[in-house]
C-alpha cells in the first residue's frame, strides 16, 4: 500500500495506535478464523472435493483442534501480550500451540477408524494455520513499523557502526515516531556488513563512502554509534563529518551503556571528550567507598570544578553528614542549586570559610568533626601566580598547613591533598607551591601513622579557566585562538574521573604516599585547538604567543628519580613525597618567601641543594628566578 502524504501517514498511524488496545482480541479472532479455513482448504487440496460422509470429521477435528489451541495458548500467555511483537519467542510460542492442536486434530482422524488421508489432512492443515498465523503476525509487525517510524519531517541522519549499539539505535529510531532523526542509511568498514539490512536500513558502504551516501540519502547528521571507538577512530570520523559538512553526534561510552540501552535519547553532541579521543576510565567505587558511609565527610574548595562535583559523587555514598566548604558564597550557592535543585542556603552543610584562617578551620574542625576530608581548595592559575607569587604561598602553602593542623587537632581519620601534575619537577610557582604541599602532607602522615595522602593528575576538561573552555570562547568571539607553542603537550582527563580517582585514592592509599594516574599520551596543544574549531565549522586563525614564564613545553607527571609501583589498581602508580615539616617551613621561610624552591627541592632523592639568593623585591626576584 502506498501512502500518498503526510495526512494519510497520520490518519494510518493514527488507526494503528488506536488497535493497539485491541490487539489480542483481533489476534484471537483472526487466529480462530485460520484454524476454522485451514482444515477444509487442507482436506480440498488433497481430495479436491469434500465428500459428505467426512464433514463430520472435518467439523469435529476443527473444532477439536481450535479448542485445544485455545487451552494451550491461554496456559502460555500467548495472549496476554507477554511476548514481544512478532519475534522469535512469539513465533515459538504459536508453533507450541499449533503443534499440540495437530497433534489432537490427527488422533481424531484415527479414532473412528484408520483413514490415511485423514491424518495427512491434519498434518497440512495444521503447516497451513503455522504459516497463516506468522505470515498475519509478520505482515501486522510491518504495518507497525511503518505507523511507528518516524515522520518524514524529521531530521535525516546516517549511522556509522552497524554493530550492536547501531543495530540497537535503528530498532529504537525506527520505532519512536516523535523522534527527531529518521534513519537513511548505515556505514560500517567491516566488509562482513556490506549490503546489511537493518529494519529496512541498508549499510550503504564504510567511512569512506560518507560523501556518496550523504548525497543519496540527503543526510544532515552523522551518529557514531561505536561505543568502544578509540581516539584515532573518533578523530577520523569527526574530520570525515567535517569534511562533508555533517552534523556529528554520538551514542554513550561503554562505561556509560551499562546503565542502559541505546536509544534515541542517548544521541548527544560530541564532547570535549570525545573530541579529544579521551574515553572515560572505569573505577569500581562501589567496591572501595564503603570508608565514605556513615562518615562525617569534609570538602575544601568545595564551590570549584573538582571540589562541587566531589560533593556530587560523594553525596551518593551516603556519608552521615557532607560539609561543603568555601571561601565563594556565590559558588556554594550553585553547588547546592546542582545538587538539591533549590539554593536556600540554609543549610549548615555549606560553610564560608578561607583556608588562610587557622583560627576559624580550628573551630569548625572542632565544633564539627569531620572524619574523611578531601582538601581541593587552591590557587591554581599559573601566569596569575607568577605575577602574584605570595598569594600562592599564602593558599597553597600556608593554607594546606591550616588544613591539615586542624585534621591532626579534630582526629581525621583520612586525608586527601589534591594535587597537579606541577608538581613533578617544578618550575612554577604553582608547581613549587604544590609539591610543598605534598611534602607538607607527607610529614602529617608520617606523625600520625595515618592515611594521608595526596592525588596528582593532569588538566582537567571542562574546569573553570582550563583550556578548552578558554578556546571555545575564543572561537565563539570569532578568533583568533591562542596557543603558546606548536609543540606544547599536555595531559587530560574528564571531571568525573579525576573525582573518581580522588575517592579512590582515600581508600587504597598507604600513609604519606602520593597516587598517580595513568593518564595516556599527552595531547598537543594545538590538535586541541583545531579539533575544536573543525567541530564549529567557522574558520579561525591559531596565533602563537610562545611559552609563559613557569610553563613547561612538556607537563610530566612524576619526578626525576621518583619510584612509582602499582598494586591494587593497574591505573594508578603509588609513589612517596619526603616530608617536611611545616614548622620547619615556616621558619625556613622567615628570612623571606623566595625561599619556597629550596624548600621544594631541599632533601629530594637525587636532587642536590639550591641556595637561593635574594635580590630586592619579593615579587620581582621569584618571577625572574621561577
Amino acid at each position: 500500500m502506498l501512502i500518498s502524504s503526510n495526512g494519510d501517514f497520520a490518519r494510518l498511524r493514527k488507526a494503528y495506535m488506536a488497535s493497539r488496545t485491541h490487539r489480542s482480541q483481533l489476534h484471537i479472532v483472526a487466529d480462530s478464523a485460520t484454524w476454522l479455513l485451514a482444515l477444509p482448504a487442507a482436506y480440498l487440496l488433497q481430495e479436491r472435493t469434500i465428500r459428505s460422509r467426512d464433514v463430520g470429521w472435518i467439523a469435529v477435528a476443527t473444532l477439536s483442534a481450535l479448542a485445544v489451541y485455545w487451552l494451550a495458548a491461554w496456559g502460555i500467555g500467548l495472549y496476554q501480550t507477554r511476548w514481544r511483537y512478532a519475534s522469535h519467542d512469539e513465533f515459538a510460542a504459536v508453533s507450541s500451540c499449533v503443534g499440540v492442536a495437530a497433534v489432537c486434530a490427527a488422533a481424531e482422524a484415527v479414532v473412528p477408524s484408520f483413514r490415511g488421508e485423514r491424518v495427512s489432512v491434519a498434518i497440512v492443515g495444521s503447516t497451513l494455520v503455522l504459516v497463516g498465523l506468522a505470515a498475519m503476525r509478520y505482515l501486522g509487525y510491518r504495518l507497525r513499523g511503518y505507523a511507528l517510524r518516524p515522520a518524514e519531517s524529521a531530521r535525516p541522519i546516517l549511522i556509522y557502526g552497524a554493530g550492536s549499539a547501531g543495530t540497537q539505535l535503528v530498532y529504537g529510531l525506527q520505532g519512536s515516531p516523535g523522534s527527531k532523526y529518521r534513519v537513511v542509511g548505515l556505514l560500517d568498514d567491516d566488509p562482513g556488513k556490506r549490503r546489511l539490512t537493518i529494519a529496512g536500513v541498508r549499510v550503504l558502504g564504510g567511512l569512506a563512502s560518507l560523501g556518496d551516501a550523504k548525497e543519496k540519502t540527503g543526510a544532515e547528521t552523522l551518529v557514531l554509534a561505536m561505543p568502544s571507538a578509540g581516539g584515532e577512530q573518533i578523530r577520523a570520523v569527526i574530520e570525515a563529518a567535517a569534511e562533508h559538512g555533517l552534523t556529528v553526534r554520538t551514542v554513550p561510552s561503554l562505561n556509560e551503556l551499562f546503565e542502559g540501552r541505546v536509544d534515541p535519547s542517548s544521541i548527544r553532541a560530541v564532547t570535549e571528550a570525545d573530541l579529544l579521543g579521551r574515553r572515560q576510565i572505569d573505577t569500581d567505587l562501589g567496591a572501595i567507598a564503603g570508608y565514605l558511609t556513615g562518615k562525617r565527610v569534609l570538602v575544601t574548595g568545595a564551590g570549584g570544578s573538582i571540589g562541587s562535583e566531589l560533593c556530587r559523587q560523594l553525596s551518593t555514598f551516603e556519608p552521615a553528614e557532607l560539609m561543603m566548604l568555601d571561601r565563594d558564597e556565590s559558588a556554594l550557592h550553585a553547588l547546592q542549586l546542582s545538587m538539591e535543585g533549590t539554593a536556600l542556603l540554609e543549610s549548615e552543610d555549606l560553610i564560608v570559610a578561607d583556608i588562610r584562617d587557622a583560627e576559624r578551620l580550628h573551630e569548625i574542625f572542632e565544633r564539627r568533626r569531620p572524619e574523611v576530608v578531601f582538601h581541593a581548595a587552591a590557587l591554581k592559575h599559573l601566569p596569575l601566580l607568577e605575577l602574584h607569587p605570595e598569594e600562592g604561598v599564602k593558599s597553597n602553602v600556608w593554607g594546606t598547613r591550616n588544613v591539615l593542623d586542624a585534621s591532626v587537632r579534630a582526629g581525621v581519620e583520612r586525608f586527601v591533598n589534591i594535587s597537579t601534575d606541577k608538581a613533578a619537577n617544578p618550575t612554577s610557582v604553582l608547581g613549587y607551591t604544590k609539591r610543598v604541599a605534598e611534602r607538607f602532607t607527607a610529614h602529617r602522615a608520617a606523625e600520625t601513622g595515618l592515611p594521608y595522602l595526596s592525588v596528582r593528575f593532569g588538566n582537567v576538561l571542562g574546569s573553570r579557566g582550563s583550556v578548552v573552555p578558554a578556546f571555545k570562547a575564543m572561537i565563539e568571539r570569532g578568533g583568533p585562538v591562542t596557543v603558546t607553542d606548536p609543540e606544547v603537550t599536555r595531559f587530560f582527563m574528564t571531571i568525573p574521573e579525576a573525582v573518581q580517582l580522588v575517592i579512590q585514592a582515600a581508600a587504597i592509599g598507604e600513609p604519606g604516599e602520593v597516587l598517580i594516574l595513568d593518564m595516556g599520551q599527552p595531547i598537543r596543544i594545538v590538535d586541541v585547538a583545531r579539533r575544536l574549531i573543525e567541530a564549529s565549522g567557522k574558520d579561525i586563525e591559531i596565533r602563537f604567543t610562545g611559552l609563559r614564564p613557569g610553563e613547561k613545553l612538556h607537563e610530566e607527571l612524576m619526578r626525576e628519580g621518583e619510584i612509582g609501583v602499582q598494586r591494587s589498581h593497574p591505573l594508578i602508580t603509588h609513589a612517596s613525597a619526603p616530608a617536611y615539616a611545616p614548622d620547619d617551613a615556616a621558619r625556613y621561610l622567615a628570612g623571606g618567601p623566595t625561599a619556597l624552591i629550596e624548600l621544594a627541592r631541599s632533601s629530594e632523592p637525587n636532587e642536590p641543594r639550591t641556595a637561593v639568593v635574594l635580590d630586592g623585591d619579593f615579587e620581582r626576584t621569584l618571577t625572574r628566578l621561577l
